[in-house]
């Protein structure tokens, strides 16, 4: 029975390398295939064959919760300068009811390519929510 539903996508964690921190969201664990399309002089078809390119993959966003003294973004975005890239596998994992990863997406030679500070509104009484955007090398599903 407890194979025949679909897995909650609100139960994850992230092992991003610096102190524990909870995520509210994390979105682009996107993977695509460049397609090369190829046709030989002497084929007989009047049409491309089409072949399995490069990978590309999607720059990966983190977003939490604002907290006072809390300041990791940016110690790691500070450290990311011309010459200087301060790389870090990054594991995210979809967890289950007992607290134990059930898919895990392997983020590999990870660096802040953009940081952002929450929006500031006199008028909403929503939660401070700063943003990462990190650009990676690949990633690999257990």
């Amino acid at each position: 029975m407890a194979n025949e539903y679909p897995l909650p996508k609100f139960h994850f964690q992230v092992d991003w390398g610096g102190s524990k921190m909870a995520f509210t969201e994390v979105t682009g664990l996107d993977m695509e295939r460049e397609i090369i399309e190829y046709r030989e002089g002497s084929s007989k078809e009047y049409s491309k064959l089409k072949m399995p390119g490069l990978a590309k993959y999607s720059n990966i966003t983190l977003k939490r919760g604002s907290f006072k003294g809390d300041n990791e973004f940016y110690k790691w975005w500070a450290e990311n300068k011309l010459e200087t890239v301060k790389r870090r596998d990054i594991t995210i994992s979809l967890l289950n009811e007992e607290h134990q990863p059930v898919i895990s997406w392997k983020i590999k030679n990870a660096w802040p390519s953009k940081v952002q500070a929450t929006e500031l509104k006199s008028d909403d009484n929503s939660v401070a929510i700063e943003t990462m955007e990190v650009v990676h090398e690949g990633i690999t599903t257990e």
